[in-house]
């Protein structure tokens, strides 16, 4: 196996994660070591000067052209007038550490002669980006050892290289890039509230009394779980007398589960946003218009809830639960290679397309999900979504105790990181 051939069918592997069954693709200006070909079934390839007359596609490849163009900035300015905003670049550049080890199996080659011009490094590839209007998404290094060496190149690639201390050594940076473009300051999309309510008989009230109206058509969706208190009948006797803005509608659980009681409740949702508010109000709803914002300007995709910036009330979260916030934040920090804050908060948000993109796929990283938290954060990761935090201010629970079983769901919760992290990050 040649250096090129290996190497290329690794990154396509890598690659993968993100350009899934059925995604379109189109490689820009591919040189004769095609990666496009490793992905046969909605490939096209296209010189840059041609892309504005080609059929748009979800994922656009640049292959290692950054270091044959002459003009980097050029080149993704013409890129940026021809794709979508939903659309995802992704990049592939070589490491500058290996430039002398690249020329040498030229030289033998192992490689075919390529007209290598810049090195760039990943900081000098997002300032680019930036005077080109995309914004970086998410940077990996992959590749310790592009030599064919039987398994022990496949087990220095997939342990090894993704490890602090040894991915600087790697040889090929990943990058996937969004455009930016300018949103209609007008457009205003409606939104579905997502409300899972297992014994939360108290809350019902204040939920219908204190939800904003953010866009111009809302709805509340009660999603009633198994509950041993009257919640059920608290919400249909609520909903009857109330007045107000939103539309409302209400659904019993089938199966069990946080997880499963806000996937009904996305099925039953019409709107443009998908938001979820814990029935507890530990996150207030008044807060709700933040992450509103957020996605309806454009400044993330998946917009997520950080309780762990803001001072939170005395009793809203006990101490080893602090604890495991912060490792699971440092955990996911370290799989999805994007600084997160707080994995478990309640509230997050998305648009419903990209969740039905997201739900397609959803057996990727198993169904086994009894939160919901997991699911979501995996799954626009696999996207290419943007990743926002909003802090919030946490308050303590006034009515009802919690549904969270710490032990118990934490041993599940490290569970599907240790599964995720195999689907993810080492691969």
């Amino acid at each position: 196996m040649t250096l090129s051939s290996h190497l290329h069918s690794y990154i396509a592997k890598y690659l993968s994660l993100y350009i899934r069954p059925g995604d379109s693709l189109t490689e820009i200006n591919p040189s004769d070591e095609s990666l496009a070909v490793h992905f046969p079934e909605h490939r096209t390839e296209a010189n840059v000067n041609e892309l504005r007359g080609c059929k748009p596609t979800k994922y656009y490849l640049l292959n290692a052209g950054v270091h044959r163009e002459k003009d980097i900035q050029k080149l993704l300015e013409k890129i940026h007038e021809a794709i979508s905003a939903d659309a995802r670049l992704i990049i592939t550049f070589y490491s500058a550490l290996w430039r002398p080890l690249v020329k040498l199996a030229t030289k033998l080659k192992l490689r075919a002669k390529l007209p290598e011009e810049n090195w760039v490094t990943p900081d000098d590839l997002a300032n680019l980006l930036c005077l080109t209007n995309f914004e970086p998404v998410r940077m990996d290094s992959k590749v310790l050892c592009p030599i064919y060496i039987p398994v022990l190149s496949g087990l220095v690639n997939r342990w090894l290289a993704p490890l602090p201390g040894f991915r600087i050594f790697n040889m090929v940076n990943l990058l996937i890039a969004r455009p930016l473009l300018k949103t209609d300051p007008g457009m205003r999309p409606s939104v579905s509230v997502i409300v899972a309510a297992r014994n939360e008989s108290g809350n019902i009230d204040n939920i219908l009394r204190r939800c904003p109206k953010m866009g111009p058509d809302d709805e509340l969706i009660f999603v009633e779980g198994n509950s041993t208190d009257d919640t059920w009948q608290k919400i249909c006797d609520a909903t009857e007398k109330y007045k107000g803005p939103l539309k409302i509608i209400t659904a019993r659980q089938d199966g069990k589960g946080k997880g499963d009681a806000v996937r009904k409740g996305f099925s039953l949702a019409t709107k443009d946003i998908l938001m979820i508010l814990d029935a507890d109000l530990t996150v207030p709803p008044e807060d709700l218009p933040k992450f509103y914002n957020a996605i309806a300007k454009g400044k993330g995709e998946f917009i997520n809830g950080s309780r762990l910036v803001y001072p939170m009330e005395k009793e809203a979260m006990r101490f080893f639960n602090i604890l495991g916030n912060k490792f699971f934040a440092t955990a996911f920090s370290f799989v999805l290679n994007q600084k997160f804050k707080d994995t478990l908060c309640g509230t997050k948000v998305l648009t419903r397309e990209n969740y039905l993109r997201l739900a397609a796929s959803r057996s990727y990283f198993g169904e086994f999900d009894p939160f919901g938290d997991f699911d979501l954060i995996f799954g626009a990761a696999r996207l290419g979504l943007k990743i926002v935090e909003v802090p919030i201010r946490y308050r303590e629970r006034t009515y009802g105790d919690t549904n969270i079983q710490r032990w118990k769901h934490g041993l599940i919760l490290l569970q599907m990181l240790m599964f995720a992290a195999r689907k993810i990050k080492f691969i």
